[in-house]
């Protein structure tokens, strides 16, 4: 059975007030997106201002020296077109797909948790029983929705996302406004990770969350088992 699947991703470019540019992180995109259309499903590309979806060059090699499913990525004209023309979240009605998906890049922690249109399109999803994934920096998406009972989203929920030792190692933790995993936790969230750098995920009924880019594989392994 087709099923329709929305991908939220950032439209923020830059770290912060620095010149520092990021985005999202091209893996954390394409491994899930051709997991998804390779199935068989329909899947809607979105962000908070719609339009062009910038990608962090620091996830880019030159032509030809990255993973595979980046360079399928890099080549495939149907999906470049959707990134480069973004549907504005905030147009779309969530409970109408089958799942959410949000993907990192550092971009996500300035943009995702403040975006009443982001909220909305996850509360929305959630409480019409919709599968709700995020890996890596992207469950900065789920940190401000709430369930119907008024509860923070992830509350007494095992999640998962870029670590505060990932966040260490990556020498980002004065840059970010704030770390995945303590804010997580601060919501009440049941943390769960693995060492630096490892492929992990974790599902917790609806919720579906991964913690590094090497963890999009898995998480988009555990969407389509989960709309099964």
């Amino acid at each position: 059975m087709t099923r329709r699947i929305l991908i939220i991703v950032t439209s923020n470019d830059r770290m912060g007030e620095t010149a520092r540019p990021t985005g999202l992180w091209a893996e954390e995109l394409a491994a899930p997106y051709f997991a998804f259309v390779d199935a068989g499903h329909e899947v809607e590309i979105a962000s908070p201002k719609g339009g062009a979806a910038p990608i962090d060059p620091g996830s880019l090699k030159p032509r030809g020296e990255n993973d595979a499913v980046v360079e399928r990525f890099l080549a495939d004209e149907t999906v470049q077109r959707k990134v480069k023309a973004t549907r504005r979240v905030s147009e779309l009605d969530a409970s109408g797909f089958d799942a959410v998906f949000f993907p990192g890049g550092h971009g996500t922690m300035w943009d995702l948790p403040g975006d009443v249109g982001v909220t909305r399109a996850v509360e929305s999803a959630y409480a019409a029983g919709k599968v709700v994934a995020a890996v890596c920096h992207g469950p900065a998406g789920l940190v401000s929705a709430r369930r119907p009972d008024g509860q923070p989203l992830v509350a007494g929920k095992r999640v998962n996302a870029f670590t505060d030792d990932e966040e260490r190692a990556a020498g980002q933790m004065d840059s970010v406004p704030f770390t995945l995993e303590s804010r997580l936790r601060e919501l009440g969230a049941h943390f769960e990770k693995a060492a630096n750098w490892q492929p992990f995920a974790v599902r917790d009924g609806q919720l579906i969350t991964g913690q590094n880019p090497q963890s999009s594989a898995e998480v988009a392994r555990l969407v389509l088992h989960a709309l099964q």
